[in-house]
C-alpha cells in the first residue's frame, strides 16, 4: 500500500489485502461514477469500501467473518470527531496506566519480572485453547486485558469501536508475538512489550486521518455480514452497477487462523462452536473449513477441467502416498471452492442491474500437491456457464511458486452482467 493512500485503510488489513489503487483502476477502466453503486461480496477488511467513500462512489461490502467485518464497518465511519475521540482515549489510558501502577508495572518499562507477584489477567480457558500457542506473552496479555477493562466499562461511547479496532492493530503489529510471510507464525517471545502507549498511538493515527477523511464523510458505505453465497441476505435486488472484489483461493490459507489473535481478545469468537460456526460461513477455500454435508461440488459437477484437475491431485495423493485427513480433502475442497462460487456468481445475479460490470482479483495456486490451478480462467469459465459476459483477464502481477518455481499470475478478471441468463447445465 502506498504511504498516500494510508488513511483509512491503515487502520487494519489483512497482510495480503489487495491494494487501493487497484481499486481506483477499475472504477476508471469500468467507467464507475458517483451515480452508481459499487459491491464488494468478498470485502475482507474494506478496501474497496474505503476507497470508494474517498472517491465519493456510494458502495456496499458483505462479509463473513466477524473481524474484518467490524474492522470494514469501523473503517467506514467518519463520522467521529477526531480531537474528541483522542480525548476520550487520552482518558482511558490514563485510567489504565494508573490501575497498572497500582500494580507495580510500568507499561512503558519491562516488567516481565514481576510475573510472579502479579495475579496476572487471562483469557477463559475454552478462549485460550483457540489461541495459536505462544502468541501473545503473560505480561502483555494481562496489560491488554486490563486496557479491554477499561475499554468495555466504556462500551456506550461513540467512541468505542474505534478504540477497540485500534486494538486490533496493536495485537498483530506490536502486542503479539506474531509475524506474517503471508501465513502467520509465532516470532520468539516478548516477555513484556508497551500495550497502553501502542494502542494510543494507533488512536492518534485514527483521529489524523479523520480529519482529512472528514469531506467524505456523506458518501454512503455499509458494510454487512453475510455470507457471499447468500447475498439477497444483505443486499437489495437490482441494486448494484460494479463489483470490485477478491475472493479468496483455493489454497490451504486458513482465514480465521490469520486473524485468530485479535478475534478471540475481542471476543468475537469465544470458542470452539462458535470457531465451527464461523468456517461453516466462508467459502471453502481450504481443507480446514471443510464439513460433513458440505454441497457445493454439485455446482460444478459437470465441469470437465476442474474435475480433471480434483482427479489429479487425488492421483497424485495417491502415488505420493500422501494420507492424512487434510491431504484426503485437497480434491473435494478443490471442487467445492468452484461450486461455491458458481454458486455466487448465480446468487450474484438477483442483485445486479443489467450491464453491471465486474472485476475479481484472483490468483493461480499450486497447493495442493504442485498441481497447477488456473483460478482465473476457471471463474471466467463458470461466470460464462451461468450467463455473464467475460469481457477479458488483466494480468495484475506474478509470482513464483516456492516449492516450484512455476509461474503463478494473479489476474483480474473482467465481467459483464447482460441482464439475461441461460445458464448452461
Amino acid at each position: 500500500m502506498d504511504a498516500a493512500d494510508s488513511a483509512g485503510h491503515g487502520w487494519y488489513r489483512f497482510i495480503l489485502s489487495f491494494p487501493p489503487h487497484l481499486v481506483r483502476e477499475y472504477v476508471n477502466r469500468l467507467g464507475i461514477d458517483s451515480h452508481q453503486k459499487v459491491l464488494d461480496p468478498f470485502c475482507g477488511t474494506a478496501t474497496t469500501v474505503v476507497e470508494c467513500k474517498k472517491l465519493g462512489i456510494a458502495s456496499m461490502g458483505v462479509e463473513a467473518h466477524p473481524m474484518p467485518h467490524f474492522a470494514g464497518q469501523v473503517k467506514t465511519d467518519w463520522t467521529i470527531n477526531p480531537d474528541e475521540l483522542l480525548n476520550h482515549a487520552t482518558q482511558i489510558a490514563d485510567a489504565v496506566q494508573h490501575e497498572l501502577a497500582s500494580q507495580g508495572i510500568n507499561d512503558d518499562v519491562d516488567s516481565s519480572d514481576r510475573l510472579n507477584d502479579i495475579d496476572l489477567l487471562t483469557l477463559p480457558a475454552e478462549s485460550m485453547r483457540l489461541l495459536l500457542t505462544d502468541s501473545m506473552s503473560p505480561m502483555p496479555m494481562h496489560k491488554t486485558l486490563v486496557l479491554l477493562k477499561h475499554l468495555q466499562e466504556r462500551s456506550g461511547s461513540q467512541f468505542h469501536r474505534h478504540e477497540l479496532l485500534a486494538l486490533a492493530k496493536s495485537l498483530v503489529s506490536k502486542i503479539g508475538n506474531l509475524h506474517f510471510g503471508p501465513e502467520v507464525g509465532i516470532s520468539p517471545a516478548k516477555p513484556d512489550v508497551a500495550v497502553v502507549s501502542t494502542w494510543l498511538e494507533n488512536v492518534t493515527v485514527m483521529a489524523e486521518d479523520l480529519r482529512q477523511l472528514g469531506s467524505s464523510m456523506h458518501t454512503p458505505a455499509a458494510v454487512y455480514r453475510a455470507d457471499s453465497r447468500q447475498l439477497m441476505r444483505a443486499v437489495p435486488a437490482d441494486s448494484i452497477d460494479a463489483i470490485i472484489t477478491s475472493p479468496p483461493y483455493p489454497n490451504e490459507k486458513d482465514y480465521t487462523r490469520t486473524t485468530r489473535l485479535e478475534s478471540v481478545l475481542l471476543g468475537l469468537v469465544r470458542d470452539r462452536a462458535e470457531m465451527k460456526q464461523l468456517k461453516q460461513s466462508l467459502m471453502r477455500s481450504n481443507t480446514r473449513n471443510v464439513y460433513k454435508g458440505d454441497d457445493d461440488d454439485v455446482w460444478v459437477a459437470d465441469h470437465a477441467e476442474i474435475q480433471r484437475i480434483a482427479k489429479e491431485i487425488e492421483d497424485r495423493r495417491i502415488a505420493m502416498k500422501k494420507t492424512s485427513g487434510f491431504e484426503r480433502l485437497y480434491a473435494k475442497v478443490t471442487k467445492l471452492y468452484f461450486g461455491g462460487m458458481a454458486r455466487h456468481f448465480d446468487e450474484l445475479k438477483a442483485v445486479l442491474r443489467p450491464g453491471a460490470r465486474l472485476a475479481y482479483v484472483v490468483g493461480d495456486q499450486a497447493s495442493y500437491l504442485q498441481v497447477m490451478i488456473r483460478t482465473g480462467q476457471l471463474l471466467a469459465d463458470i461466470a460464462e456457464r451461468q450467463g455473464y459476459e467475460v469481457i477479458g483477464i488483466d494480468l495484475f502481477r506474478t509470482r513464483l511458486a516456492t516449492a516450484t518455481n512455476q509461474q503463478l499470475r494473479e489476474e483480474v478478471v473482467l465481467l459483464r452482467w447482460p441482464g439475461t441468463s441461460s445458464t448452461i447445465h
